[in-house]
């Protein structure tokens, strides 16, 4: 792949400084640690390493990468630890995705909650699958699968989705066997989005009763129990998105796939169209008409204040779901399903990845190309 002209961390550079400055009433530490991250990525700053050619024996320098789960040029190596460690888990059955998408009046709600919110996210769309799924009218099974919570759509705007990729079928109730669901059908959106709906408006509810929500002033209107309780009733007029896409091919189509969700930050390099006069422009996916990419222009302060949104440590977060606990036996059409399907666990990609391991010390800012490479 072709390095891009533009780079995230220009943009930083630039203008990074002013806009904190500029924004500081509501700026936090995280946000300028990891703009500080992106701006130093692979600079001497962070000092390198010297690399030398077997063949002539001519050095390189390698600047040192800044490891942030946020910076564009650091996911790579945590993505392909992650595949590797996924190749053991994944089932020779075929995989639906489903998309759980919270509507724009409770999305502000969550802006000022994150963790309380985007964790009932999390739980209302991980018990509508296991719910439904568990209906004997529906499918009758268990059903296993991974989330992962994205708070950006394309345009860096604020939208709170969760991607659910969920394996065809389940373990029956005894455990015996493995139910297959009838085919290119998994569950019934209809169904899940009227439960998920349900599921998440209570979940919302009873966090304000236990006085776990925040108010800031423009959500203010909402501290009373008469304004909260018709907040509510609104939502149900509110478009709910529940959206399943077509199954996946291959095992390998799979992982890739879910490296991607997994290991994503809220716009990489290679959107970057133009970076200048103040301005930034991105391609952007329009889903809405048949995904055409489209570009879309921003004031370098609106890009940064969009980016800060992105900056949270529930961004990109991922999550098991479980409903079995058997041991034993491969159920009978699953031969691999002989282990226990994962617990639901919270996992965290703000940690630098393990095969990140690099000298850091003084070196110099640049070291002419090896005279037996193409330049």
């Amino acid at each position: 792949m072709t390095r891009p002209p533009f780079e995230v961390a220009d943009i930083v550079r630039q203008h990074g400084d002013r806009f904190l400055d500029a924004h500081h009433a509501w700026v936090t530490g995280q946000h300028r640690r990891v703009f500080r991250a992106i701006a130093q990525c692979r600079t001497a700053a962070l000092g390198g390493h010297r690399d030398r050619c077997e063949q002539c024996a001519h050095p390189a320098l390698s600047y040192n990468s800044c490891r942030d789960r946020h910076c564009p040029k650091c996911l790579t190596a945590a993505r392909n630890a992650w595949l590797a460690a996924r190749e053991a888990e994944h089932l020779p059955v075929g995989y639906v995705h489903i998309v759980f998408t919270m509507p724009q009046p409770l999305a502000r709600l969550a802006l000022a909650n994150k963790r309380v919110v985007y964790d009932l996210l999390f739980q209302a769309a991980a018990a509508t699958l296991l719910q439904v799924a568990a209906n004997p009218k529906r499918l009758g099974a268990a059903i296993g699968g991974l989330m992962v919570l994205h708070t950006w759509g394309q345009r860096l705007q604020h939208h709170p989705h969760v991607h659910c990729v969920v394996p065809m079928g389940g373990l029956a109730p005894d455990g015996t066997r493995w139910i297959h669901p009838r085919p290119r059908f998994f569950l019934p959106i209809p169904a899940l989005r009227k439960l998920f709906r349900g599921k998440l408006v209570a979940g919302v509810r009873d966090a304000f009763r236990d006085g776990r929500l925040d108010f800031p002033s423009t959500l203010e209107r909402l501290k009373t129990d008469a304004a909260f309780r018709a907040f509510l009733r609104s939502l149900y007029r509110q478009t709910w998105v529940v959206y399943a896409k077509p199954p996946f091919g291959s095992s390998a189509h799979v992982l890739h796939y879910l490296a991607r969700y997994t290991h994503r930050v809220a716009i990489s390099n290679h959107r970057l169209v133009t970076v200048a006069d103040g301005t930034v422009s991105f391609r952007w996916k329009d889903y809405r008409h048949g995904s055409q990419i489209r570009t879309l222009t921003l004031d370098a302060h609106e890009f940064s204040a969009a980016s800060c949104c992105t900056c949270s440590r529930s961004a990109s977060s991922a999550s098991a779901i479980s409903a079995s606990s058997r041991r034993g036996a491969a159920p009978a059409g699953c031969p691999s399903v002989a282990r226990r399907l994962p617990a639901p666990q919270r996992h965290r990609s703000n940690r630098p990845s393990p095969l990140h391991h690099e000298r850091r010390g003084h070196v110099p800012a640049a070291v002419p190309p090896c005279a037996s490479s193409n330049g």
